[in-house]
């Protein structure tokens, strides 16, 4: 097995911060303003487990109300998260995804109608899963129009997905 490529300098993260939590390590990058992004433990790695930690005021604060939420005493999030990358049509998406409230779901196709693209719902998919920042930006709770887990691109996938919808009363069709 080859070892990963080294990253460009321009393409890591000024502040980096790693945590446990229910869901195995989570990893989070911003900067002084704003989380970049969250990544949740996959098949035993953290994208960026090469790099040193290197903490400051936001990350720290995201780390403990992230430590709130999995104990169960916080359900919205304060620190801002970056979610000018992307295109046009994913940024409304994310915006869309953290609007909705913990414990509530939508279906793609009702996501798609709540930003005006409705008919959109394979696009909207993909756009949901490539969500900088899920947990922060509430991505698991978009389920199919019948209740099912269609899929998650976080974490283990549908096995963290559905630990995520139990842990906010979420019920969905198994």
């Amino acid at each position: 097995m080859s070892s990963p490529a080294p990253l460009s300098p321009n393409l890591i993260p000024p502040n980096l911060i790693r945590l446990s939590s229910p869901l195995g390590d989570l990893e989070l990058t911003g900067d002084d303003s704003e989380v970049w992004s969250l990544a949740i433990i996959r098949q035993g790695h953290l994208p960026l487990e090469g790099l040193p930690e290197s903490p400051n005021a936001l990350l720290d604060q995201a780390t403990r109300e992230l430590t709130e939420y999995f104990a169960g005493d916080r359900v919205t999030f304060d620190v801002p998260v970056r979610l000018s990358v992307g295109t046009e049509f994913q940024r409304s998406v994310w915006q869309g995804l953290a609007a909705i409230p913990f414990g509530d779901h939508l279906s793609y196709g009702e996501l798609g109608r709540s930003i005006g693209k409705s008919g959109a719902g394979r696009a909207i998919g993909g756009a949901v899963g490539a969500n900088p920042a899920p947990i922060l930006v509430g991505c698991h709770r978009v389920l199919a129009s019948n209740g099912r887990i269609t899929g998650f691109s976080a974490g283990e996938g549908i096995p963290t997905k559905q630990w995520l919808l139990r842990h906010e009363g979420i019920e969905y069709v198994g």
